[in-house]
C-alpha cells in the first residue's frame, strides 16, 4: 500500500518534470548557450588530451595512442597465432 502510493507520487512527479524539461530543453534560448558550452568543453578536453600526450612523450613514456596501437598489433599477432594453430590441428 505504501509502495503503491509512493510509486504513484513518483510517476506524477516524473511526468510533470519531463514535460517541463522537454519544453525548457527545446527552447532555442537554452540550446544555443548549452551547445556553445559543450563545444568549449570538447575543445578544452582536446587541448588537455594533446598536452598530456605531449607530456607523456616528453618523459619517454608511451601515450594512449601508442598503447592502443601496440595493443592492436598484439591482437593481430594473437589472431594470426590462433589461425596457425588451427591449421596445424587440421
Amino acid at each position: 500500500m505504501i509502495w503503491d502510493m509512493w510509486k504513484q507520487g513518483f510517476n506524477a512527479w516524473e511526468q510533470a518534470t519531463s514535460q517541463y524539461m522537454e519544453k525548457v530543453l527545446s527552447n532555442p534560448v537554452v540550446l544555443g548557450p548549452a551547445g556553445a558550452m559543450l563545444t568549449a568543453a570538447m575543445k578544452t578536453k582536446a587541448a588537455a588530451d594533446k598536452a598530456m600526450s605531449a607530456w607523456w612523450s616528453t618523459i619517454g613514456l608511451p601515450t594512449r595512442r601508442d598503447q592502443e596501437r601496440s595493443l592492436h598489433k598484439l591482437n593481430q599477432l594473437e589472431s594470426r597465432l590462433y589461425d596457425l594453430e588451427e591449421k596445424i590441428r587440421t
